[in-house]
């Protein structure tokens, strides 16, 4: 029994001489390999700038594929008829044209869906070809126009400019908010005077030159009627008229309010045609449409394209066909 544990003794003792001096054997290799990878991280670093290439060919051709994609989706064909579901992707439909009745009806609908205000503001947003002809364009315009159904309660401060005092008199008894003559000019000047829209009678447009920088584009002009002999329609025009003006950034672009919605289909109609009707005289009829786009909408909702034809002055679709 004590031979055995000797024998064991023997073998472990020598079992722990080997691990010990096949430590020390590791050990003394550590430096030599520390020294081997010294100069394998130089290389190392050389070697990411191919993997940086790498990745930058992958970014290339994922925008290629990004880009064939896109061609993909532009060179998709229309679907034939309209969409059966309520949620289908626009690109595949071409973009619908609504008569003005079922653009009004939509609407209405959408207001309904979305449970927002009722008698919210309906737009028309007009593009118009200013173009003339040789190298001409119409100027951005300016109007006031009467609705036939008036859905504002608000009157316009009209300011009437005139030497006669019987006239002012008139003016005075029709709701002017100013009325008189060259006794005005300073006081508009000097900002005492504020109005909406500023009247005047031929015989006093000579005197009323210092106002043009003052007034600009409010400044009376016979092209928008603000100029004349009847005081009692100027005024009953102006005090509940409403301008119409073209985008002065954009130039092509007429945006106005035309009516609310909880007012009949019927209403809208007739104001949306007061507007084309008068957009329509700014431009010689013989040049065809002035009218290129329509879209009608509500202050919450989505333009609906109208069909623009139909919209048009007869009279101008008439001299257009003469003409060619």
């Amino acid at each position: 029994m004590a031979a055995a544990v000797r024998y064991l003794g023997r073998v472990l003792t020598h079992n722990q001489r080997h691990s010990l001096s096949k430590m020390i054997h590791q050990t003394s290799l550590c430096p030599c390999s520390v020294n081997i990878q010294v100069p394998t991280r130089h290389f190392a670093g050389a070697a990411t700038k191919p993997a940086k290439k790498a990745n930058k060919g992958a970014k290339e051709k994922t925008s290629e594929e990004k880009k064939n994609e896109i061609e993909k989706i532009k060179s998709y064909r229309y679907m034939e008829g309209e969409p059966e579901d309520d949620v289908y992707l626009k690109r595949l439909y071409p973009r619908r044209i609504y008569e003005v009745e079922k653009a009004v009806h939509l609407l209405k609908k959408f207001q309904v869906l979305d449970y927002t205000y009722p008698k919210q503001g309906v737009f028309v947003d007009l593009t118009l070809d200013m173009a003339l002809g040789k190298k001409k364009r119409v100027e951005p315009f300016a109007s006031v126009i009467s609705f036939p159904y008036p859905f504002s309660l608000e009157v316009n401060k009209v300011a009437v400019l005139t030497g006669n005092p019987s006239e002012i008199e008139i003016a005075e008894g029709q709701g002017a908010a100013f009325a008189g003559g060259t006794d005005l000019i300073q006081k508009i000047l000097d900002d005492e005077i504020h109005a909406d829209f500023y009247l005047a009678v031929p015989e006093i447009m000579p005197d009323l030159n210092p106002l043009k920088k003052k007034l600009k584009k409010r400044f009376p002009k016979l092209s928008r009627n603000s100029i004349g002999r009847d005081i009692p329609k100027m005024l009953a025009l102006f005090k509940n008229g409403h301008e119409i003006k073209v985008d002065e950034e954009r130039e092509n672009f007429l945006s106005t309010k035309i009516a609310t919605l909880d007012m009949s289909c019927d209403q809208i109609a007739a104001n949306l045609q007061t507007v084309i009707n008068e957009v329509c005289r700014h431009r010689p009829l013989n040049l065809g449409p002035f009218v290129v786009r329509a879209f009608l909408r509500s202050s919450t909702s989505e333009g609906l394209l109208l069909k623009i034809d139909p919209l048009l002055p007869k009279e101008e679709i008439e001299k257009s066909k003469e003409a060619a």
